[in-house]
């Protein structure tokens, strides 16, 4: 059975009587695998509390994301302020299987709307921590003398790094493979960069590239941070924003 097909019969006999469901995923987007999911977002009028489950059903693995008429939104806007717009994206992009007086659309809508809008800008107090995570995480990794300890250092190290590029430049951010994808949306050849220093290390245990990268990054908004850094003692109010540089990583 099909994506599509399987959808909609798992949702007619699990779902029966929902108010929308939405298909999303690698499957909608044509970048399936042969280990990607069916990803579900169903929102239903009668449940009490929203939940996730997981199964197996018609040779697929699926993962269905079941909300309230009110949740979908509490999880719109703890994404945002996560700055990974999981339901979102997966509402914007999901294929209509049930939709009861046009709610489906306007669920769209909304989610189009918050992708569009972008994540908040950082504040000065984010921009300081940021600056002083990336200086700790780069001494760890400039100062590792073993291999495996510099590879996880790398891995830390660029994740942190490919975060604060796209949070500085109010861009959507992501986890694991869509922190790569989220960082070639925003500019791929930035993206291009960060993968090759990342390979320059682990094949060649060459680290100049990334510390390069990290360094490029934190440039806009003042480079290093050690020396005067301090988190909760004569902290700005949280409104005061420090707007960095538009030049890219």
């Amino acid at each position: 059975m099909d994506a599509l097909d399987a959808a909609r019969v798992i949702v007619a006999a699990r779902y029966d009587g929902c108010d929308v469901a939405l298909l999303a995923g690698s499957v909608v987007r044509g970048q399936a695998t042969a280990t990607s999911d069916l990803d579900i977002v169903v929102v239903d009028a009668r449940l009490a509390a929203p939940y996730r489950e997981s199964f197996v059903a018609h040779g697929w693995p699926v993962e269905a994301f079941v909300n309230t008429l009110e949740s979908y939104r509490r999880f719109f806007a703890s994404d945002a302020e996560r700055r990974t717009p999981s339901l979102p994206a997966m509402c914007a992009e999901g294929i209509v299987l049930c939709d009861r007086d046009g709610l489906a659309e306007r669920i769209k809508a909304e989610a189009r709307d918050w992708l569009a809008r972008g994540p908040a800008p950082l504040s000065a107090r984010e921009i300081r921590d940021a600056r002083y995570a990336l200086t700790d995480r780069l001494d760890d990794f400039i100062g590792a003398t073993r291999r495996d300890e510099g590879m996880f250092a790398a891995h830390e190290l660029a994740a942190l790094a490919a975060e604060f590029v796209l949070a500085a430049h109010h861009a959507w951010s992501g986890r694991g493979k869509w922190l790569i994808r989220a960082l070639r949306r925003f500019d791929s050849e930035t993206a291009e960069r960060l993968a090759k220093a990342l390979e320059e290390y682990y094949r060649g245990e060459r680290k100049d590239e990334l510390i390069a990268f990290v360094d490029d990054a934190l440039a806009p908004v003042g480079g290093r941070l050690f020396a005067g850094y301090s988190a909760g003692k004569d902290e700005e109010q949280d409104g005061d924003v420090a707007e960095p540089g538009t030049g890219q990583a």
